[in-house]
């Protein structure tokens, strides 16, 4: 409740925090950005393409499969 009767303290005290951080913040002197150095890409033309043919679980095999691995076996 005592946060409520001092707001507008609260508040003043919060602005004069974020004035003098952006005065600090603005007296940082700017980076010196270098030159990137150039970077050349390998591309290859025949990217290998991955294919997976399995098909997908039954319910039951689903089932059966969470049983195994909440009983600790390795099927």
């Amino acid at each position: 409740m005592n946060v409520l009767k001092h707001m507008e303290a609260a508040f003043l005290f919060s602005l004069s925090v974020a004035g003098v951080a952006s005065v600090a913040v603005d007296a940082i002197p700017p980076a010196q950005a270098s030159v990137p150095a150039r970077v050349e890409v390998a591309v290859q033309p025949n990217m290998p393409i991955v294919h997976v043919s399995a098909k997908r679980m039954t319910d039951a095999e689903k089932r059966a499969s969470l049983q195994a691995e909440r009983a600790g076996s390795r099927i």
